[in-house]
């Protein structure tokens, strides 16, 4: 792992001013789950509420609904930190970021970037091996046996560029750059991203898990992508470091998430809950499944721990 710069960063998100919605919808806890208990003696019972971004603090048309900004008012006010941890480079959150005024540390690139959101600054980034990542992806499409994978990669930062190969997806965005496979790995990178149009990604996930044990990192983070990262790279290693510098503990950390990707951020909180759009390995080891992302989930937790002194 790169370190650009060792200087901490403990400055507080701003307030936001939407209303609150009226409705409550139910929480649903998973199977043999405690729920927390409400903050006591003026210290909310988790200071630190870490969330990720996409399918969980974002509705399907990637904003922040005005209740779960309101939620998010109210841990502020309590005199509690929100921490973003999310797969999105620094590059790509940064606008999310700026629109519900967030300030401080982030966790971004699935656990491979530490981000001053306040400084607009990369302090920690993590590189891929050009050479092994496309070794291991010759190697998981040998080991499919199913002809080639479609690719991606996002370039190194700061720019975090997404570069796909042409048949990646059904539709090219404008923001994405193109190249044929062998243009790839040209510049430096910080993952690659594999999938097939006719294998599940489970399978493709697991082939190349087999190939790359030890050398890489793979996650699943949405449908479609299966991420190859620098080994030893998760969202609960960039937890660790965040919360090391902001000086908090797994006991004192709630956090939130919908993927396969957030099963390591959930497993180093204290208290770990799932939306109920998730994927079906993360219910299953979370300790709560709250409402889905387009329902408010995040802010109906919240609510319960922090609307009330």
């Amino acid at each position: 792992m790169h370190t650009a710069d060792t200087a901490d960063t403990a400055a507080a998100a701003s307030a936001s001013t939407s209303a609150p919605a009226s409705a409550s919808p139910e929480v649903i806890p998973a199977p043999g789950a405690l729920l927390p208990r409400p903050r006591t003696a003026g210290r909310p019972r988790f200071p630190l509420v870490a969330t990720d971004l996409d399918g969980t603090l974002l509705r399907g048309d990637l904003t922040v609904s005005p209740r779960n900004r309101e939620a998010l008012a109210l841990v502020r006010a309590a005199g509690a930190r929100h921490l973003v941890v999310t797969g999105r480079p620094a590059a790509s959150c940064r606008e999310f970021l700026v629109a519900i005024g967030y300030r401080g540390l982030a966790v971004c690139g699935q656990g491979a970037q530490l981000y001053d959101a306040s400084a607009d600054r990369l302090l920690v980034s993590a590189s891929l091996d050009r050479e092994l990542a496309r070794s291991v992806v010759e190697r998981t499409e040998e080991a499919l046996g199913a002809g080639p994978l479609e690719l991606a990669v996002v370039t190194a930062a700061p720019e975090n560029r997404f570069v796909v190969t042409p048949r990646f997806a059904d539709r090219t965005r404008p923001e994405w750059g193109l190249a044929e496979r062998a243009e790839l790995w040209a510049a430096p990178i910080e993952k690659v991203l594999m999938r097939h149009r006719t294998v599940a990604d489970g399978l493709v996930a697991a082939a190349a898990e087999r190939v790359g044990a030890g050398e890489v990192a793979v996650t699943h983070s949405e449908k479609g992508m299966i991420e190859v990262l620098p080994a030893g790279t998760d969202k609960s290693v960039g937890l660790q470091l965040a919360a090391d510098r902001m000086g908090f503990t797994p006991a004192e950390t709630i956090a939130f998430g919908d993927m396969p990707n957030d099963i390591p951020l959930l497993g180093w909180a204290g208290y770990g809950v799932a939306m109920g759009n998730a994927h079906p390995d993360l219910m299953a080891m979370a300790d709560e499944v709250a409402p889905a992302n387009e329902d408010d989930g995040v802010a109906v937790v919240l609510e319960r721990l922090f609307a009330h002194p």
